[in-house]
C-alpha cells in the first residue's frame, strides 16, 4: 500500500444524507411527516429527541397556517457533517411566522418557542414566490467509536438511569402461572 492509498483511507469521508418528501397540508400529513422523519433518523442512527419534536411543530404550522387546498407541503431533512438540518416549505410564503409568547391557557402559539428552545438555529427563507421555508439546525453528537453506527454508540435517546424513556412500553407484569408447579 503507498502514502497516497493511506492517506485516503485517513481521510473519512462523511456522506451527505437527504431526505425529502411532500404532504398533505392536514393533521395527518403532519402526523405522516413526524412518522417518516422518525423512521429515517432511526435508519441514519441519529437521535430522536428532540428532531421529532421540531419537525412535529413545523409540519403542524405548515398544515395550520400554510394550508392552501390543493398544495402540499415539504418536509426534508439533510445531514452535512455534524449537523442535521430540518426544512418545512409551504405556499403561503407571504405569511411570515415568528415566535411570539403564547398567551397563558392558549394551546396555540407554542410550536415556535419549542423550535425556538430545542433546536441551536432556525429562520425562515422566503420564496420562491409563494413559497417560504421554515428550517431547522440542530447539531449532532460525534459517534463514540469509530465503525457503524448502532443504538447508543450514535447517541440514539437513551432516558436518564431511573428514569422511563417517553417511547418505551410500560414493563410487562410478572406472568400467572396458568397450572400448579405439582
Amino acid at each position: 500500500m503507498n502514502q497516497e492509498t493511506v492517506g485516503l483511507e485517513a481521510q473519512r469521508v462523511e456522506p451527505v444524507r437527504n431526505f425529502s418528501v411532500l404532504l398533505s397540508p392536514t393533521p395527518r400529513g403532519a402526523r405522516l411527516g413526524r412518522l417518516l422523519a422518525t423512521e429515517r433518523l432511526r435508519a441514519w442512527g441519529l437521535p430522536l429527541s428532540p428532531a421529532d419534536q421540531i419537525v412535529a411543530e413545523l409540519a403542524t404550522n405548515a398544515a395550520t397556517h400554510g394550508r392552501v387546498p390543493g398544495r402540499d407541503f415539504r418536509l426534508t431533512l439533510y445531514v452535512v457533517g455534524d449537523t442535521l438540518r430540518i426544512e418545512v416549505t409551504d405556499t403561503v410564503g407571504d405569511r411570515l411566522p415568528r415566535a411570539g409568547r403564547a398567551e397563558p391557557g392558549a394551546e396555540p402559539g407554542r410550536g415556535l418557542l419549542l423550535v425556538n428552545a430545542f433546536a441551536d438555529r432556525w429562520g425562515v427563507t422566503p420564496g420562491p414566490a409563494p413559497r417560504k421555508t421554515v428550517w431547522a439546525e440542530l447539531r449532532l453528537p460525534k459517534p463514540e467509536r469509530d465503525g457503524p453506527c448502532s443504538g447508543a454508540a450514535c447517541g440514539l435517546f437513551q432516558a436518564p438511569p431511573g428514569r422511563k424513556n417517553p417511547r418505551q412500553a410500560p414493563p410487562l407484569p410478572p406472568a400467572e402461572r396458568s397450572h400448579s408447579p405439582e
